[in-house]
């Protein structure tokens, strides 16, 4: 019986497709099949592709490229369609393609074939699905779906390794992966699955001409499916004894290609037999490509955040160890999104003559340092680090912290001449006073020489904020000087937290010539100082009132543990899950860096019960009568947990009147210090102001027109205690409050 004659007995029909005619040619059982009229004919590719189900035409054309591709069987199973769209049967082809190479690199190929019909079970009918279309197909695509979003979000290498370890394909699951990375000439391993970290020993690192599958991928850039142990055996002889005792039964090895560059190769290893047919082909070649990529994207973000981290590790500063009394702790976050830079920063500062004890311990004077450039960019960063050096040169010439702001004010205002545009007075273009450029207008040279308002908005010079403070650990004495920064947050050894208001100057480089007050605090036992950027209330929709609202109950209630779980509570309330339902009043929800500096002294000599003396001072200048608010809310800061608000009023109410009477009729500044101390529920407030005037204060009986005189009867009517003390260089004036309304005990002077 001829070939012939058994095909057509079996229902199988023989077609053959020239690519270049363009014609397939069919016998007559494929005509058919094809639901042609019978008989051997010759039909164009587009007639005969008319015969598909307008799905399966596309999935033939993968199908035959990749058979081309690696010289392998073809297979599909394809619907026949008539000329109306309905399916009349099922049909599975396979093909072998025959390609002619042709002068000029031109391939050239032939398909050989069968066609044969597929019975196709009932409607409703529950089948396995096969390694062609059905279910199998569907769960394919659901499972490419869900690798390509898993791999999608990996954002580091480590993270496409665990995702690729964690892929369950559809029907034929590998049970071994590795993932091979090409450096130079070499081949190693970054990441495998189902071995032993003693297994990938002999391919931990190998040469490029190994004869090994792997390398062969990267040499040639063409897959390799391994079937069967035989065919590993066959082909790689050399490298078989190594494999042998893993106990696999088919291999899969792709390469990891990215814009025609190959990264790597991608080993799948089973313990079960695979065919390797072309939908399995497709699925392994389509899960490569996607690795790929994720590869590739993670290898660009790790280097990204290499180029911003490895700078800022190098300019963030080792603290300080063994300060005698004193505990630092310092945080530092970037603004998520791009190459995480930007101009926050903080550092510690030895200064002369403390650099060391005579025992070798560190702990003599030192200056704390934190700043915010403005702007989240290179250049922000870039600047940064030039502040900072320059910070640390002043400060180690031994300056005051007023001195090292004023010059490094004028060299930030100095750094950032442009020398552009000539100004037509031969002065470069932009080169002048800051403060224009920041209100958005050109002025002066500048506008005369044509720059736009833009070119100041995106490329104008810069200003930064800046709060310098120099520690004496011995008596907790601290010097502080502060440019446009927010003000420091003390918490008091009972856990009380409180904005301590300070004056301050313009920003760093808004003038050449700016003047910076130095303030002196004084940091008792068990309190700590919270310096910080604005990036730490604001982010989050937060202006600095609801900011602050949000962080003080943290700052209280974790302040008793260690500095370090102090400083990760409260970057967790800005960052951690909690921060997502605390979002502030404004629109945006800005992100900003984070630079934060904790100052503790020991609580060895304060007491641990609720005896605790709170202490503040203020000194409000003849020249600054608007630091009277801040007073005020201090003192109400103070007195947050007070158990009688009237009190708290009426203490708020003198202390406004007792300062602004000292503004008011002497020449002097006027310096409050109040301080609160008892067990808690028989607390006793006792404020007192002083002055340098020797001019003491008399009752008068104003009248009812009369806009002073009122003064003296006030403190009469709600203080529980007052009076007016004479001193060698002024006098001072003060009242007391008792919380329970009687006198509290002493407050012990020493926790004060």
């Amino acid at each position: 019986m001829r070939t012939e004659d058994v095909l057509a007995a079996l229902a199988t029909g023989l077609w053959r497709w020239d690519s270049v005619s363009g014609t397939v040619t069919l016998d007559t059982e494929a005509a058919r099949l094809l639901g042609l009229p019978a008989g051997s004919v010759n039909v164009t590719e587009a007639a005969a592709r008319a015969r598909f189900h307008p799905v399966d035409r596309n999935e033939i054309d993968g199908i035959v490229r990749l058979a081309l591709t690696d010289d392998t069987l073809a297979e599909a199973r394809l619907r026949i369609v008539d000329e109306d769209g309905r399916v009349l049967r099922t049909v599975r082809a396979r093909a072998k393609p025959v390609i002619t190479s042709r002068p000029g690199g031109h391939r050239e190929y032939e398909l050989f074939g069968t066609l044969q019909e597929v019975t196709e079970p009932p409607p409703g009918t529950v089948v396995e699905g096969t390694s062609i279309t059905g279910d199998w197909r569907r769960s394919r695509e659901a499972f490419l779906l869900d690798a390509g979003r898993a791999l999608a979000e990996a954002r580091s290498t480590a993270e496409v390794l665990r995702v690729a370890a964690s892929l369950s394909m559809p029907g034929f699951s590998p049970d071994g992966l590795a993932v091979f990375s090409l450096t130079g000439e070499r081949l190693r391993i970054i990441g495998h699955h189902g071995h032993d970290a003693g297994d990938v020993g002999p391919f931990e690192d190998m040469a490029v001409e190994t004869d090994y599958p792997a390398a062969e991928v990267v040499r040639t850039g063409r897959a390799v499916y391994l079937p069967t142990p035989e065919s590993y055996h066959a082909r790689y002889p050399a490298t078989w004894q190594y494999v042998q005792r893993f106990d696999r039964h088919s291999w899969a090895f792709l390469p990891l290609t990215v814009s025609g560059r190959t990264l790597g190769t991608w080993m799948a290893a089973f313990k079960h037999r695979v065919a390797f047919s072309p939908d399995e082909r497709s699925v392994l070649t389509t899960v490569a490509r996607m690795l790929a990529q994720a590869l590739d994207r993670a290898e660009v973000a790790e280097s990204e955040r290499e180029l911003s981290l490895g700078p800022r590790r190098g300019m963030m500063p080792k603290l300080g160890n063994g300060i005698p009394g004193m505990t630092v702790a310092a945080r530092y976050v970037p603004t998520g999104g791009g190459l995480q830079v930007g101009g926050d920063w903080y550092d510690m500062i030895p200064l002369p003559g403390g650099a060391a004890r005579a025992d070798g311990t560190g702990g003599g004077r030192f200056a704390l340092v934190i700043g915010d450039v403005q702007g989240h960019d290179v250049r922000a960063a870039g600047l940064m680090g030039q502040l900072r050096i320059a910070l640390r040169a002043y400060a180690s010439e031994g300056h005051r912290p007023d001195a090292v702001l004023s010059r490094a004010s004028r060299f930030l205002a100095g750094l950032q001449h442009y020398p552009g545009r000539d100004g037509g007075d031969g002065s470069a273009a932009g080169a002048g006073a800051v403060g224009g450029v920041v209100a958005g207008s050109p002025s002066g040279a500048a506008a005369r020489a044509g720059w736009a308002v833009d070119d100041f908005i995106v490329s104008g010079p810069r200003f930064a904020t800046c709060l310098y403070l120099e520690v004496d650990p011995e008596s907790g004495t601290l010097d502080m000087a502060r440019a446009g920064h927010p003000n420091p947050v003390i918490r008091t050894a009972d856990g009380t937290a409180m904005i301590r208001q300070t004056p301050g100057g313009l920003p760093l480089g808004v003038e050449a010539d700016s003047d910076y007050p130095t303030t002196r605090l004084e940091l008792g036992p068990g309190e700590t100082l919270m310096l910080f950027t604005d990036g730490l209330l604001e982010t989050g929709g937060h202006d600095l009132l609801s900011g602050w609202k949000r962080l003080r109950p943290v700052l209280e209630q974790e302040g008793g543990a260690s500095l370090e779980k102090l400083a990760d509570a409260l970057v967790q309330a800005v960052h951690g899950p909690s921060s997502y339902y605390t979002t502030g009043p404004l629109a945006d929800r800005r992100e900003d860096d984070i630079a934060l500096l904790l100052l503790a002294r020991d609580s060895a000599l304060a007491r641990t019960d609720r005896r605790t003396t709170r202490r503040t001072a203020v000194t409000v200048a003849q020249a600054e009568p608007e630091r009277i608010a801040g007073a005020r809310q201090q003192l109400r800061d103070l007195l947050h947990d007070w158990s009688d608000a009237e009190q708290i009023d009426s203490a708020e109410l003198m202390v406004s009147e007792m300062v602004t009477n000292v503004l008011v009729h002497t020449d002097g500044d006027a310096l409050l210090v109040a301080e609160a101390g008892g067990e808690r529920g028989n607390r006793r407030l006792r404020v007192e102001v002083a002055d340098t005037s020797d001019d003491l204060p008399h009752r008068r009986s104003p009248g009812e027109l009369a806009s002073s005189g009122r003064g003296l009867v006030l403190m009469e009517v709600l203080a529980d205690a007052w009076g007016v003390n004479p001193r060698g260089d002024g006098k001072s004036i003060w009242f007391e409050l008792y919380e329970c309304g009687r006198p509290g005990p002493e407050p012990d002077a020493s926790s004060s």
